[in-house]
Parts: structure tokens; sequence; C-alpha cells
């Protein structure tokens, strides 16, 4: 049975052939909205994220709880021709299936798209890689900070455009890729319940990262000039970015005409309301670096909690500057559930990161731990028509491992 059970997904199988971060994103999130999702690990040793220590809780690896939570877990040697007989049983009934092998990996073992179709017509074949699987580029490798370089995000991240390339701190190649893959699956669950077809679904961490480039692609193709760093602030508003108060920093999103006015007033800045190279969002843009002088010789005047209560209560935009620590105790986060607490079995309680889409009828849930090593094989076996002989046999082959 599913481990999570509930959510829009509720009844759709997927078996997740990936490892480390970019597709067990794409695994958790449809695992928080229902799915069963049953991770086949490598034999030996499984997950490469089993091994991301430290830090580690009772000995097992933070990271892969945090990329695994919700899904069931099984090992399976796929080099043996038992462990090929376990995967190709399971597709013949899946949903889904997904993969981020370099391309070709998984059809050198027989299990191309094509052959899997003729099995289960309705199979959706989710795959990410580098650089998707087309292309001059389709049998490069992929990490995230090749990505980042690649995609042009590491050209318009950091202090400024003559500061060493700096790449975002999270792996958001990865991540932005696996969420996408899963928008593509559940669309072709969507054509698959019209039509009855299933269908393969590619992307890839460059095209991930190429996605949060909109703003600064829309300025290259009006300008023909590549946009650079720019630290906190915006390309294309001001003033959008973080200033200096007597005690830290802060955001301000006072980017258009009102938010301007209205934070004026509320800092008793009115005279800069008055300079003409201020008068509107051009002239601010044009002369962005007095403009932040001049805010900043206000803000450094109070500490960072007096202006945010003054803009709160002027209706602008703006919030404190968070480490993960703090963000993880914010009252809105635990309101909105994205810091849940599971039980698992070694390790004990533990905090994750819960569903950031919300279904007012079908709610997602993160509701179990991440699996032990081979925790759901016979288990999951048992379910897809194996019989315990059977089980215990591959076990003895080493064609599986039963946690």
């Amino acid at each position: 049975m599913a481990a999570n059970g509930q959510g829009p997904l509720s009844g759709v199988t997927v078996i997740e052939l990936c490892h480390v971060m970019a597709g067990p994103t794409c695994g958790l999130m449809l695992a928080d909205m229902g799915a069963d999702v049953i991770k086949v690990e490598k034999m030996p040793g499984g997950d490469d994220t089993r091994r991301s220590v430290p830090p580690d809780i009772e000995g097992e690896s933070a990271a892969f709880m945090m990329m695994n939570r919700n899904k069931r877990g099984i090992a399976v040697d796929l080099k043996k021709e038992g462990g090929q007989r376990v995967l190709r049983r399971l597709l013949e009934t899946a949903d889904v299936v997904t993969e981020n092998y370099r391309r070709g990996t998984l059809a050198k073992l027989g299990f191309a798209y094509d052959d899997l179709k003729r099995a289960n017509p309705g199979l959706i074949y989710g795959a990410i890689s580098g650089f998707g699987l087309t292309g001059p580029y389709a049998d490069r490798g992929g990490f995230d900070l090749v990505a980042q370089g690649m995609s042009g995000l590491m050209s318009i991240t950091g202090e400024g455009p003559d500061r060493p390339p700096v790449k975002v701190g999270a792996p958001v190649t990865d991540i932005t890729a696996g969420i996408l893959l899963a928008f593509g699956i559940v669309a072709a669950y969507v054509h698959r319940l019209k039509t009855g077809e299933g269908q393969m679904v590619d992307t890839s961490l460059f095209e991930a990262g190429i996605t949060h480039t909109y703003w600064q692609s829309a300025i290259a193709f009006a300008t023909a000039a590549a946009p650079r760093a720019m630290g906190s602030a915006h390309p294309l508003n001001a003033p959008y970015q973080a200033v200096r108060t007597a005690d830290g920093h802060i955001n301000i999103g006072a980017a258009n005409d009102k938010n301007w006015s209205r934070m004026l007033a509320a800092i008793g800045a009115a005279h800069l309301g008055e300079d003409a190279r201020f008068a509107r969002n051009s002239d601010r843009m044009a002369n962005r670096v007095a403009l932040i002088e001049a805010l900043e010789a206000v803000f450094a005047t109070k500490p960072s909690a007096d202006w945010l209560d003054l803009l709160e209560q002027a209706g602008v935009p703006a919030g404190p500057i968070l480490d993960v620590t703090q963000m993880h105790a914010d009252p809105q986060a635990i309101a909105r559930g994205m810091v849940p607490t599971v039980e698992h079995p070694v390790a004990g309680a533990v905090q994750t990161i819960g569903l950031p889409v919300k279904f007012s009828e079908t709610p997602g849930k993160v509701a179990t731990p991440s699996p032990l090593y081979g925790q759901h094989t016979r288990e999951v076996l048992l379910e897809f028509g194996f019989d315990t002989m059977e089980i215990d046999g591959l076990a003895r082959e080493e064609a599986i491992t039963l946690g």
C-alpha cells in the first residue's frame, strides 16, 4: 500500500529509478500528493545520498531522509537476471517510472522506453538528465553546478558584475528539474486519462536553469546585452532589494509608484520623492546606486524590527532576511505545514520540509519517513505477484535485498 495513501494522486503507482536529488525531488512531490512511490535502490549500498554524511541522525543520512520521506523502498540488483525480472514485473502495471541515469543506461539493461511501452502502453516514462535526451550535449553527465554555469544563472548571481561567479546557494537546477518533471508527469497522466496513452516526459538541469532567466532573457532579447549580477537588486524595478539598517539588513519591495510613495511617507523621507533622480521607476533604475545610498542613510537610523513594523503598517512589502533555522521557526512556515515531523524507526522524530501546494478537497501529506535500505522489498514484491518462495530465492541469488 502507498506510504501516504491520500491526496490527488492517490492510486497512482510510481517506480522511482532515481538517485541523489533531481529525480528524488520529483518523487517526493508525487508522493506528497498521494502517489505510491516505490524507490528502487541499487545493490550494493543503495542511493549515494545514504553516504552523504555528515550530518546524520543516529547514523541515518539527513540528506537521504529529506529527499525520500513518503516513499517505500526496495533494493534490486539490475545487473542480475533476477533483478531485471523484478523490475520488469513492476513496470508491467505501474503508471509511471522515473529515472535520472545517463542516456542509454537503462536501454542497455533492456528497459528502453519503446520496449516498456510494448508491455505497458499506458506507462508514463519520466527522465531527468543533465542536458536532455536530444541535442549535442545529450550524452554528457549533468551536475547542478555545471548547469547553473551554462544556463546563465551564475552570470546574474553575486554581488556585482566585477565579482567572482557565484552559484545560487541551493541546488536550484536539481530541485527545479524535479518539480518540472513532476509537473510534466501529471500533465501526461491527464492525457492518459483521456486517451489511455502513455508517453515519454523528458527534462533537464540545463533547461531548469534556463527557466530562471525569464526577466534577464527578456532584457537580453530586447537590448542584445547580457544582464549581469546585481546583488539583491531587481533588473527592472527599484527599490527592490536588501537595504542596510542600524542592526543588519531588511528587504524592501517598493517597486511601483504607489509603494514608493507609501514607503517614503512611512520612513519620513518625503524629500526623496521630490528628487528628480527618483521621480519614476526608470529614473530610479538609472540612478539606483544613488537611490540606495539615500535610502540607507535613513534606514541606518533605526533597527530592522522598527522599520519592519512601520512598513507593515503602511502596507509596503518588506521582510527580514532569515537564516534557515529561523525560517523553520517562523510561525507562517509552521502554519502552512512546511516543517512537519515524521517518526523514523532508527533516527526517531525527524523534521522535514512539507508539500508547498495545498488542496482544498484532496490534501497531500508528509506521513511516513524515508525507507530503510530494502525495507519494503518483500512487501512490494508480494503485492506485484511474487510468492514467498520466489522472493526468498531472489534474495539467495542476491538479486534483491530484504530489509
